[in-house]
């Protein structure tokens, strides 16, 4: 399938750069694939949607304040930029670096808290693997000196940084906020429980690849960025009572639906423990695991939008993007959200 029929244009002004003043009173698109039908209302209204004995799965992975600059010393004049991809070893991590001349193999560079790095070796791809020369966890020194990876599309920083963290995030490990959470507060979750819905945690690692537009000519030649994740026998137990009582999964994001239809067995189960997942949901995919899906509006030519696609179809995904366009919807981190039935 060509990759140009994810395509559509999005006026620049419909990129949201800061966030709802208040969490749960983004707008919400909800899309019903059965009867077809659309309607417009505020995201607390989800809580409409929902039934007694529906179980609601979150990704609880907690962005690091993963983006840290480069001091100044004797031998180089600092401002580079090292961007935090995941641990390898308990001092050592793989990085994004810029400028790429500053970061050959043997160089090393200051980073705040005096912390001392060197390089290496350079992979394929053009990441670095670096190692702090103290032999401090690297996870530490950005926690206490980093920035948050804002995805490129967002230039204001106007926002606080707890409003790019989901108010249940726990586990460090993302470069990106699982973003179709960041609309759930504690109101939101108070009023599903009080409704009878089950809410469980999967965790799914977000990595440097959900930035990544699709740029070979056809989806499938895409090759798809590998990312861990985790679910606990608590999760599973939820999910296994939920089918067998009849009642609905919706999974909170595209991580979330990542995760659990990688880790569906053949019998319909989960998966437990920690695993890895490098799946291309795409159209003409049988979902197993979901039935109710709740995400944000992606960039065009992404993975996110073709599983968006997969979903309810392609058409109606553009029809849907379309319809939010024309009713001045906000797109991508920080913008409205979308739920389909």
């Amino acid at each position: 399938m060509k990759t140009e029929l994810f395509d559509f244009f999005l006026p620049p002004e419909l990129i949201a750069q800061i966030p709802a003043e208040k969490r749960s009173g983004s707008r919400l698109l909800v899309y019903n694939r059965a009867s077809e039908v659309l309607e417009h209302r505020q995201f607390a209204d989800i809580v409409d949607y929902f039934k007694p004995g529906d179980l609601l799965i979150l990704n609880s992975s907690k962005v690091i304040p993963a983006r840290i600059f480069t001091l100044p010393t004797s031998t180089c004049n600092g401002g580079a930029e090292v961007l935090f991809i995941r641990s390898l070893t308990a001092d050592s991590f793989e990085a994004m670096v810029r400028p790429g001349k500053k970061f050959r193999p043997g160089r090393r560079h200051l980073l705040p808290g005096g912390c001392e790095i060197e390089v290496e070796r350079v992979l394929e791809s053009g990441l670095r693997v670096l190692r702090t020369l103290d032999g401090r966890d690297p996870v530490a020194v950005f926690r206490e000196f980093g920035q948050m990876p804002l995805p490129p599309y967002i230039t204001s920083r106007e926002s606080s940084p707890d409003r790019y963290q989901t108010v249940y995030s726990k586990v460090e490990g993302s470069v990106a906020a699982p973003t179709a959470g960041l609309h759930f507060d504690e109101q939101v979750f108070a009023a599903l429980r009080q409704k009878g819905v089950k809410i469980a945690e999967v965790i799914l690692h977000v990595g440097l690849g959900t930035f990544k537009p699709i740029e070979a000519e056809n989806i499938d030649e895409h090759l798809m960025h590998e990312e861990t994740f985790y679910i606990s026998e608590e999760t599973a137990g939820l999910f296994r009572a939920a089918k067998e009582a009849g009642g609905r999964v919706w999974a909170c994001g595209t991580t979330s639906v990542r995760t659990l239809e990688s880790a569906v067995d053949e019998h319909g189960n989960l998966r437990t423990g920690w695993q890895s997942t490098a799946c291309f949901i795409k159209p003409g995919y049988a979902f197993k695991a979901i039935d109710c899906f709740i995400t944000n509006f992606h960039l065009p030519r992404s993975t996110l939008i073709v599983l968006v696609a997969a979903f309810c179809g392609r058409e109606t995904a553009l029809k849907l993007y379309e319809e939010a366009i024309r009713q001045r919807y906000r797109f991508y981190s920080f913008g409205d959200s979308m739920v389909m039935l």
